[in-house]
């Protein structure tokens, strides 16, 4: 029977004193030789890496290991953090540039690890992106960016051609190549650039966005749905029902999309966000003290809308304060939860307590973050925003400038007659993709379901006929562009 013994020893030019810090102990045999180093994860499984041939086996839940060597660092305890793509490269960045360095398990896991310690990562200001120079590293680098801010992020490239990772530096006495090689890092960009016949080509050829259903027939025919990569505003003063609006365009995707969706609803507690939507499914408010309806009854009306347990996801803060915090949540939804539409209500919550400048601002920063960020990562933004008076979106005119879409909400809450008084006029005063702007369809709020019935008139519509208020795209008459089969 093979007995071991576990130390600390000098491998590949890494200091016994470097593998002492990490945690890493090489296994050696009962003849004396060495056989394995253990690298420990924070949660306490294992990758182990074979000395006599590379090979790595692993112990423990890898699945939520997270990056090797982050809990040797507290959260933002240095300006920046440098993440390999091995434990050993990890280390040699490490010993020679005396940062905080970690990484992931693998290439193929990058992206996974960084989402499990993102927000660690995320503590930092500036995140080093040191994958190996391999087609392999080269796409691990591209997904864990999107994870992050371009603003923070840099590259570490290793361009000597027979120098793929840090520790092949190391090994070599290349010291201050290495160094040098950090130093020179350059600000993580995307490719930017197109250029040839081919590339044209391959771009014209790719198959054109379908929209997801709005649940008014009208909107879906002047706007040919909601399209990731585009901004939506919904303007109106307070107290048009903006909210009751967006969750029932929440119910709509939810119900005729598998996307996953996110909820940014800044003035609404989870609860009463989750008791409205499956208040839409079951045509009643069963957040009212006498609904017929069993908590039960709530929660499986809600499982039936969703479908999946990882679809939808509400954020669970009353209030932010931060654009630049609610732009790395949107960010946040949209890569490592998967979210191809994400609903705010409202912008101006996230400025609250601002003074008028900052408060212009901040809504200016959002605005223009959010338009970028939304074709950077290819999801569908729609946010509310409240209006003066003279129907300009409070606080910053840019929002309503830097949109796709922009969808005006009036209502005359002092009408005499309750029907009037419950009747949302909707105006299309911007809409990049069709062109189609001007009135777009009179809504009826029942204060007794809680749902939104829309009232046409068929001259209203183009070419279409009177309808049921179905949530589904018709193509107008003559119509070249595509529509989702599955909404029709």
């Amino acid at each position: 029977m093979n007995e071991y013994t576990y130390e600390f020893l000098p491998h590949r030019g890494i200091s016994k004193e470097t593998f002492n810090f990490y945690g890493v102990k090489t296994k050696i045999d009962a003849e004396g030789k060495p056989v394995a180093l253990g690298f420990k994860n924070p949660n306490g499984s294992y990758l182990i890496r074979r000395l006599d041939r590379k090979d790595f086996y692993s112990e423990g839940d890898m699945a939520k290991a997270g990056l090797f060597g982050r809990d040797k660092f507290a959260a933002g305890e240095h300006d920046s953090v440098i993440i390999a793509e091995g434990g050993l490269d990890a280390l040699s960045m490490h010993q020679v540039l005396r940062m905080p360095a970690c990484s992931v398990q693998s290439g193929s896991t990058a992206l996974r690890d960084c989402i499990v310690d993102r927000e660690w990562i995320n503590s930092f200001s500036k995140v080093y992106l040191a994958f190996d120079g391999d087609a392999a590293g080269r796409e691990a680098t591209a997904a864990v960016a999107k994870l992050f801010d371009y603003s923070k992020l840099y590259l570490v490239k290793f361009s000597n051609p027979n120098r793929k990772d840090a520790n092949e530096y190391l090994r070599n006495g290349e010291v201050d190549e290495l160094r040098t090689l950090f130093r020179n890092s350059k600000r993580y960009l995307p490719e930017t650039i197109i250029s040839g016949f081919d590339e044209f080509r391959r771009i014209l050829t790719e198959e054109t966005k379908q929209g997801m259903p709005y649940p008014f027939r009208k909107l879906n025919e002047m706007t040919f749905g909601i399209r990731t990569g585009e901004v939506v505003l919904i303007t109106a003063q307070e107290g048009i029902g903006k909210t009751e609006l967006m969750h029932t365009i929440e119910h709509t995707l939810l119900k005729e999309t598998d996307y996953g969706i996110g909820a940014i609803f800044l003035e609404e507690l989870p609860k009463r966000h989750l008791q409205s939507l499956a208040g839409i499914e079951l045509k009643s408010r069963v957040h009212l003290p006498d609904s017929l309806y069993t908590n039960d009854q709530v929660a499986a009306a809600l499982e039936k809308l969703i479908r999946s347990s990882e679809r939808l996801h509400v954020f669970n803060q009353f209030g932010v304060s931060d654009p630049v915090l609610l732009l790395d949540n949107f960010r946040f939804l949209s890569t490592a939860r998967g979210c191809r539409v994400i609903l705010l209500d409202h912008v101006h919550m996230a400025v609250v307590g601002s003074s008028v400048e900052d408060e212009r601002r901040a809504l200016d920063y959002f605005s223009a973050g959010i338009e970028m960020q939304v074709k950077e990562l290819d999801y569908a933004a729609i946010v509310v925003s409240h209006v003066n008076d003279a129907g300009q979106t409070r606080g910053s005119r840019y929002i309503g400038k830097s949109v796709d879409v922009r969808i005006d909400l009036n209502r005359d809450l002092l009408h005499p007659d309750p029907v009037e008084r419950n009747t949302t006029y909707m105006t299309i005063s911007k809409n990049k993709f069709a062109g189609r702007t001007g009135a777009a369809g009179r809504i009826v709020f029942d204060p007794l379901t809680g749902l939104y019935k829309e009232i046409l008139d068929a001259q209203e519509t183009f070419g279409a006929e009177v309808h049921d208020g179905s949530p589904r795209l018709a193509a107008p008459s003559g119509a070249q562009h595509a529509v989702g089969a599955h909404l029709q």
